[in-house]
């Protein structure tokens, strides 16, 4: 039987209740290939149980552990000194419940939820009770394996919800979370642990590709969308595949993460849209000038303010007695202690965290209006208006032949100037990662804008969005380059940097772009469909390689040091298929050499940011280091046993059960567009973040036309059919036709339409 199906005495013991009491909620569920549900109520609040409901049956131990975490229990669950991943970096259990018990205001997150209106409230209350729907479900004796017995599996209030969707909107401020639940006073017991540091830049992987092509570039005159969003294959933050309908109000296909009752990335009958991480900021550190009396107080405007202390209780497991602390916050919000970053509290100096989306309860609001939308210009009113998406840009088409890139999120409302006159000496240092303020002046925290939903954001007004009818395109740099044709006028570098250096695998966006609709080497460009999309997504060029290369061969040629790498590398088709050979070669040298000092002979031009800096220098003491390079990459794969000319698919590979699933794509500093990024195991690397669900979206005259593939599949649980299914899929660079109207999801359908109600 399988496993979505209600046991037969349950569903009798159902429909035998008095229909008062068992139609409060009311959805019903199909499953489609690769277990996709299609969920149908008839109100909101049915449509967030099915969604509950059917997410728990995939995911059930990975979002429980997650409940677990954001209530602040993983010390009491798993133990104190074990790990969990929070934003990009590994944090100590104890320092993970001290953060988020500090962190959460359920006050204010009740209050900020409950404005966004019925739609919303609605919904999450249904999620809530079909998730516990599923757990009464199955018993205890039914839940997976994986978390069988375990006390953390629990049923869950809205408030456990409410913390879910607080942690996914406060990303910037999960890189500090350990300096948040460590700070303490100069001299105190606590301030001498070992010094934490910021994550590096190497650490952060953030990524997502996004195009949308208007009716002046498509071959049917109407809007189309390929989104490409780079995102953990493991964890809460995986994507799980939905689609939702209330008859009259709602009907949207896409996909969510761990707590979203709707799609958050997806379509409906008229508008496609995706998201990018965006390169604007979120948060701002400040410097406080501590009070030379009270290492508890800061001066501002040189008044002594009192730090404000909360005493925080962290349960510990067995008969252990709960761990206490004490942790300051000031009129910016947290201090924060990252000796190794710089960030120290002593006797003259300390620093806080201000973050922009602190109890943004805007966002599935924004989401819902989203889903909603029948054209660009209503997707772009709903992210302008409620300044309610946390960190990503919006990328949309709709069936007109419009595009929107909205590059407006919750940004700290400071100007280029502002920057400037409130730096501190140390602001240069911390540039590269974080803003940082002089917090002794009032006048340099975030200024007020009238008609903005909180004071301090920045009015959508001073952001970047672009509304054409050719293209838009993102691959994580900044707002100033959306369109090679038209870069963006220089706005506040809170933003992002304007007029500066592009990613290889921005360039390579653009340079394929320009191949595509203009054409190369005598072959006329052409006008897009999903033929010419899905071409461009999974191409697996390296534009490194394409800049690389060439003069890199010429330099090791005829050396016998380097003979062997040489001859793999001549071999290699400069792309990340998984039949292509020697990419892991270039992708360890590429890491290294991509490093050296003025590498390359043309500098950056900001009159031609496509095509420069290029020119690799392939002499001197460049060529002796890319030779250096070259050779420790070979010494690398040897010590691996990994052969140079080694198939990429048998490299880059992903785990199910007993199987090695060849997986394509490459780092995304390899000029990359389909990223991945992977850590090494036995025999290999396994990608843990990156392309994951991609979809091209297009229209007919009947509604959505939509390919897709969800590259680790829909359930991280082994028992679970749909487990490895879709990665097979991707790893064949094979797409689904997602079903649409009842017709097709009839016709698609897996099982019986199961109907839950109570």
């Amino acid at each position: 039987m399988s496993k979505y199906l209600i046991p037969a005495a349950l569903a009798g013991a159902m429909l035998a209740m008095p229909a008062a009491a068992r139609d409060r909620y009311d959805a019903t569920i199909v499953r489609t290939s690769y277990g996709i549900p299609h969920i149908t109520a008839k109100d909101w609040r049915g449509a967030g149980y099915g969604v509950g409901y059917a997410y728990a049956q995939d995911n059930l131990c990975m979002i429980a552990e997650e409940f677990a975490t954001v209530a602040g229990e993983r010390s009491l669950h798993f133990g104190p000194e074990a790990k969990a991943v929070l934003g990009f970096a590994p944090v100590d259990n104890l320092s993970s419940d001290f953060f988020f018990r500090s962190a959460i205001d359920l006050p204010r997150l009740r209050a900020g939820a409950k404005a966004q209106g019925r739609e919303v409230a609605l919904t999450t209350d249904g999620y809530v009770a079909g998730y516990n729907r599923w757990l009464r479900e199955i018993g205890p004796e039914g839940v997976p394996e994986a978390c069988r017995g375990k006390a953390w599996v629990r049923p869950i209030t809205t408030d456990d919800l409410l913390r879910l969707n607080e942690k996914n909107m406060i990303l910037g401020t999960l890189a500090l979370a350990s300096g948040i639940a460590n700070a303490a006073p100069p001299g105190s017991k606590l301030a001498m642990r070992p010094g934490d540091a910021l994550p590096g830049q190497d650490d952060v992987v953030m990524g997502s590709n996004g195009w949308a092509f208007g009716g002046d570039v498509t071959a049917d005159g109407r809007g189309m969308v390929i989104g490409n969003p780079h995102f953990p294959w493991t964890g809460p933050n995986r994507f799980w595949q939905m689609h939702v309908t209330v008859p009259g109000k709602l009907d949207v296909m896409g996909v969510g993460i761990a707590g979203s009752p709707l799609p958050i990335l997806g379509f409906n009958r008229d508008v496609a849209w995706t998201h990018t991480v965006t390169a604007a900021r979120h948060s701002t550190l400040f410097q406080l000038t501590i009070d030379p009396s009270d290492p508890t107080a800061y001066l501002v405007d040189g008044n002594s303010e009192k730090m404000v202390s909360q005493t925080i209780s962290v349960p510990m497991g067995g008969d252990a007695a709960p761990a206490t602390r004490t942790l300051w916050s000031t009129r910016y919000g947290p201090l924060v202690v990252l000796p190794a970053s710089g960030l120290a509290w002593n006797a003259t100096t300390a620093f806080a965290v201000r973050e922009g989306n602190k109890g943004n309860q805007r966002a599935l609001g924004t989401w819902v209006r989203i889903a909603q939308a029948r054209n660009v210009g209503e997707v772009r009113a709903a992210v302008e208006e409620t300044l309610g998406i946390p960190w990503v840009n919006t990328i949309a088409a709709d069936r007109n032949g419009d595009v929107l890139h909205a590059d407006v999120t919750v940004v700290p409302n400071l100007s280029a100037e502002k920057m400037t006159a409130c730096a501190t000496p140390l602001s240069a240092l911390a540039a590269d990662r974080m803003t940082l303020l002089d917090g002794a002046r009032s006048s340099c925290d975030w200024d007020v804008a009238p008609g903005t939903p909180v004071p301090g954001m920045m009015p959508a007004a001073s952001q970047a969005v672009y509304a054409r009818r050719d293209y838009v395109a993102n691959s994580n740099d900044s707002y100033w380059m959306s369109n090679a044709k038209v870069p963006h006028a220089p706005l506040s570098p809170i933003l992002g940097r304007a007029e500066s250096i592009l990613s290889l695998r921005t360039r390579s966006n653009f340079i394929e772009l320009d191949r595509m609709l203009n054409g190369e080497a005598g072959k006329p460009g052409v006008k897009v469909d999903h033929a010419a999309a899905k071409a461009l997504t999974f191409a697996n060029k390296s534009l490194a390689a394409e800049l690389a290369m060439d003069r890199l061969l010429g330099l090791c040629r005829g050396k016998p040091d380097v003979a062997r790498s040489c001859q793999a590398l001549e071999g290699w088709d400069r792309r990340f298929n998984v039949d292509s050979r020697g990419a892991y070669l270039f992708t360890l040298f590429w890491k290294a050499a991509s490093r050296i000092p003025d590498l390359w002979a043309v500098p950056f031009d900001v009159t031609d940011p496509i095509h420069t800096p290029r020119d690799m220098v392939t002499s001197g003491e460049t060529a002796t280091k890319l030779l250096a390079d070259l050779s420790a990459a070979t010494a690398q794969l040897d010590k691996e046993g990994i052969a140079l000319d080694a198939r990429w698919g048998d490299v880059q590979f992903a785990p199910r059960g007993k199987e090695r699933i060849a997986v394509h794509g490459g780092e995304g500093g390899a000029g990359v567009l389909n990223f991945q990024a992977s850590n090494p195991v036995p025999g290999g690397i396994t990608p843990y973040h990156g392309s994951s669900y991609v979809q091209i979206v297009g229209f007919d005259n009947a509604g959505p036309v939509a390919d897709a593939v969800l590259s680790y599949s829909q359930s991280p649980d082994p028992a679970s059919p749909h487990f490895a299914d879709q990665t097979h899929l991707y790893s064949e660079k094979k797409w689904h036709r997602l079903p649409f109207g009842k017709a097709k999801i009839a016709a698609d359908a897996a099982g019986k339409p199961v109907r839950i109600t109570e």
